[in-house]
């Protein structure tokens, strides 16, 4: 199976999973996505996240976060797509949800959050907000 845009479907998968009130979804390994994913744990978005085998491939097993049986993110959704990549500078970045959310950027310095971004003043690729 081909994936065109690897880190949607993560995001996806992590968007139906909390719909359907899962508390473990998986996911493909990748670097990339392991980094988007342990930065959403940072931030205390998500549980866990680790690195399996299912059936012979590296997988990303996520656990999802509710808070009083409801999902920790209300909203989760791609900025910069494959076919329209969206940059911004630290100060042109404005605040998801006055505060209450955040970017997730990738920068010459890695994956980080807006807030993060903001106070080392390093532009980059806005991903993905997350509320």
């Amino acid at each position: 199976m081909s994936l065109q845009d690897p880190t949607s479907d993560c995001l996806t998968r992590i968007r139906n999973g909390l719909m359907r009130e899962k508390k473990i979804v998986n996911a493909p390994f990748s670097n990339f996505k392991h980094e988007l994913v342990s930065l959403l744990v940072k931030e205390g978005y998500l549980n866990a996240c680790e690195k399996i085998s299912v059936d012979g491939k590296d997988a990303l097993s996520i656990s999802l976060k509710y808070i009083n049986e409801a999902p920790a993110i209300r909203e989760i959704k791609r900025i910069s797509k494959p076919s329209l990549r969206r940059y911004s500078a630290s100060s042109d970045l404005p605040e998801v949800k006055n505060g209450l959310g955040m970017f997730v950027l990738s920068t010459n310095k890695g994956l980080m959050s807006d807030k993060d971004a903001r106070s080392q003043n390093i532009g980059g690729e806005v991903l993905c907000s997350v509320s």
